[in-house]
């Protein structure tokens, strides 16, 4: 996973109202946070193919994060996309693409489903989950990567002349055997300790919210704006 900035405003301790993306290595899926005006021409300057923009996450109704979503929408459309496009923002961005569209007289040749945001777990995908956190009209988000498996010794599991094949696999994921003679196998002493993952927050304003302050202990990266 990859943190990018859009502009010149980014910085992951700031305060401004910006656009950022996470790339989505492993799988060439692009995630937006919101999308300010010129965001689009940010995108194309990091070498990034809007096409592989799968998901976009508003944090809020505000005109300067939502600017460029329109014109975005548009270039989608014109690139001839065919796959179907996510956006997760509070309740009333459906209207405002139905209005945009009325007003340009213009469809999308693509499915846009719109997500209403809510407490708690909004995108569940197989390597990161996404949890969201409502302050007043806006709201926070914390990005979690999933555990992931601590590496397997091949030296321990020689040692118990543990031949090579399935039970490899069973053992790294933690099952626990019990052979003939009574001796147990343990998984975990196969393997290192698991990675918990990367944790990120993103965080509307800092001061005088007490969930904020405590999300954003022991994070490996914040943002956060007044």
């Amino acid at each position: 996973m990859k943190f990018i900035g859009l502009n010149h405003r980014f910085n992951f301790i700031g305060h401004s109202k910006t656009s950022f993306i996470i790339k989505l290595t492993h799988c060439k899926d692009i995630w937006l946070f919101n999308c300010c005006d010129g965001c689009q021409q940010s995108i194309v300057k990091q070498g990034i193919k809007i096409n592989q923009i799968s998901k976009i996450i508003i944090t809020e109704l505000n005109i300067e994060i939502i600017s460029g979503l329109l014109g975005l929408l548009s270039s989608l459309n014109l690139s001839s996309r065919n796959k179907p496009l996510h956006i997760y923002a509070p309740l009333g961005l459906s209207e405002y693409i139905d209005l945009g569209k009325k007003y340009c007289h213009t469809n999308f040749c693509y499915s846009i489903y719109v997500h209403i945001l809510r407490r708690g777990l909004i995108i569940d995908h197989m390597n990161y989950r996404i949890y969201t956190m409502l302050k007043y009209h806006y709201f926070e988000f914390i990005i979690v990567a999933r555990e992931k498996y601590g590496k397997f010794s091949l030296n321990k599991a020689n040692n118990f002349n543990i031949i090579t094949g399935p039970l490899y696999g069973k053992l790294k994921h933690g099952f626990s055997f019990i052979l003939p003679d009574g001796v147990v196998l343990n998984g975990y002493d196969f393997t290192d300790i698991n990675d918990i993952g990367i944790k990120f927050v993103l965080i509307i304003n800092l001061y005088h919210f007490r969930p904020s302050i405590e999300n954003s202990l022991y994070v490996n990266l914040m943002q956060y704006k007044l």
